[in-house]
């Protein structure tokens, strides 16, 4: 059976209340096509694990850029990312009440994502000891190796991931261009159910096996995000 469906299709999949992990880094990486339709979709109470909230202008001309999209519409009831500098409508949902943000810092974020998607039971890092993260819900608790203490952080993991390639052959190989892998390659391993944006659709054989990043069975379903 072909992996290779409608943009509509694999928006279909994403149901209201679902957890979606989107890569992306302000909105470089961020599978748009699949954005821009999830956001006419009217599908709510998501909870978005992202590095960003990306920002409300970018380099396409559109008013909101990548994920910002569903900031906007408040298609997001929590937002798990590493910073939200760049999109203040985060800072005034969450202080309207309206928006739960959790912020982890980049390195164990996407530590806790590689956690989810190898079966481990969480990350250890002193990052954030000593301070209010110690409380957050997705620490599990602190420990001691050889004298020195470490917090023992949850791994994450997502219903759904939505990532972006730059070239995605029709068995879903992933070739990822530049940085545009950022937190891609993570995610795909790390969510039961995994829809790909491609910028082109290739046939197998035309991804040197070297350069495939996310191997195909990661893969379900594959959406052409190119102009083809």
């Amino acid at each position: 059976m072909s992996k290779i469906v409608s943009v509509e299709d694999a928006v279909s999949k994403i149901q209201d209340g679902a957890t979606v992990m989107f890569g992306g880094f302000m909105g470089c990486g961020n599978a748009h096509k699949v954005i821009a339709v999830l956001a006419r979709s009217g599908k709510k109470d998501l909870t978005m694990i992202c590095n960003d909230a990306s920002m409300p202008n970018g380099p396409d001309g559109d008013d909101y850029y990548g994920v910002a999209k569903l900031i906007h519409n408040r298609q997001v009831k929590k937002l798990i990312a590493s910073h939200v500098g760049l999109n203040p409508e985060v800072a005034a949902q969450m202080n309207e009440g309206t928006l739960e943000v959790v912020l982890i810092p980049q390195g164990s974020m996407v530590e806790m994502i590689r956690a989810g998607g190898a079966g481990l039971g969480g990350v250890i890092t002193p990052t954030g000891l000593g301070t209010i993260v110690e409380e957050a819900d997705h620490v599990h608790g602190k420990i001691e190796i050889d004298g020195k203490t470490y917090l023992v952080e949850k791994p994450l993991r997502a219903d759904v991931a939505v990532i972006d390639g730059y070239k995605i052959d029709k068995c879903g190989n992933v070739w990822y261009k530049g940085t545009t892998r950022n937190f891609n390659h993570a995610m795909a391993t790390a969510a039961d159910l995994v829809i790909a944006e491609a910028g082109s659709i290739v046939e197998v054989g035309e991804i040197l096996p070297e350069d495939v990043v996310t191997p195909g069975v990661f893969v379900d379903y594959i959406v052409q995000g190119g102009k083809d």
